[in-house]
């Protein structure tokens, strides 16, 4: 029996490379499924956490060629961590370069969580690539969901918020994310690897309703840690929307596009709130609340949604059978 029941049967690429963009990037990037399936894109969260294997199996192999990359710093690509010439903008014109790559005129677009605000961003910049959108744990990016992410999650999980200000002094405690940008950033693995795994550590306990705090410490990675961290460390500090809400306001772009928003009701790492105001200024999206669920895309509430999505989008494939 599967470990994950809801998702479709694991599988392997049939195909896979890098790609070299501004130096010193080479993205990491692999196909599966279908090769003459409909395109859907992948777009993982973070920023900076990667694809995985699980990532693959929201989507049936047999009917849709499914793309998977790893982001900038992210995952297999290289450098690990690297934060030059790392922006949103950047990003958008790395998901060109590999749709051209790929000789693609359009295709489904699939995002959880950061990958939400990506998903979003691609979508609202080149409406005309995109057939849907199925957006997971949604997360605009504006300054408010950044300083509730890093000091108020631990009025829920005060353990949590522990562990990550623990090594900090009275003063840094003013400017939590000042004070893990400065160490993430460090050039000292003694430096930056223990606020790494601290700072991973804190979001992947609150990912889930009910975490298993033992398997989030025995599944911990150096280098997962390392990237996700320094990345979105990088991101809340340097790469926010002007204005703030530019998500929000841009949606008039996209409301043509078939969608669908999912969201974990008692999600702390990405509250409803942002799903909400998303879902009011575009309300021709589906938007499923899952009321016994997290952030995390494998709860199993989510994990179904999301496969019930990508199966409803296959009505606006052209190559729908």
């Amino acid at each position: 029996m599967s470990d994950l029941p809801d998702l479709f049967p694991p599988l392997e690429p049939y195909d896979t490379g890098t790609l070299k963009v501004d130096a010193p990037h080479e993205l990491y990037w692999e196909r599966c499924g279908n090769p003459k399936g409909a395109p859907v894109l992948f777009l993982h969260g973070g920023p900076g956490s990667g694809c995985t294997v699980k990532h693959r199996r929201f989507f049936d192999p047999s009917f849709y060629n499914i793309h998977l990359f790893d982001q900038r710093g992210a995952g297999r690509s290289t450098p690990l961590g690297e934060l030059s010439h790392n922006t949103t903008d950047h990003l958008i014109a790395d998901i060109e370069k590999l749709r051209m790559l790929w000789g693609i005129e359009t295709w489904h677009v699939f995002g959880g969580s950061w990958g939400s605000t990506l998903a979003l961003a691609y979508a609202q910049a080149h409406p005309e690539r995109v057939t849907t959108l199925v957006l997971r744990g949604i997360f605009l990016l504006r300054r408010w969901e950044i300083d509730w992410f890093l000091t108020q999650i631990g009025r829920i999980w005060p353990e949590a918020e522990r562990q990550l200000l623990e090594p900090l002094s009275a003063a840094e405690r003013t400017n939590v994310l000042e004070a893990y940008y400065q160490r993430l950033t460090h050039p000292d693995p003694a430096v930056h690897l223990p606020a790494a795994r601290r700072w991973d550590y804190y979001e992947s306990a609150t990912s889930n309703l009910i975490p298993d705090l033992e398997k989030v410490k025995a599944e911990q990675s150096d280098h997962h840690a390392l990237g996700i961290s320094r990345i979105e460390a990088h991101y809340f500090r340097n790469v926010l929307f002007k204005p703030d809400d530019k998500l929000l306001r841009d949606v008039h772009k996209i409301r043509h596009i078939p969608a669908v928003i999912v969201q974990g009701r008692y999600d702390l790492v990405c509250p409803l709130r942002s799903a909400d105001d998303l879902h009011r200024a575009w309300p021709e999206a589906d938007y499923i609340v899952v009321p016994d669920a997290g952030h995390s895309a494998m709860e199993p509430g989510i994990r179904r949604q999301l496969v019930a999505a990508t199966e409803r989008m296959k009505a606006y494939s052209g190559t729908a059978r």
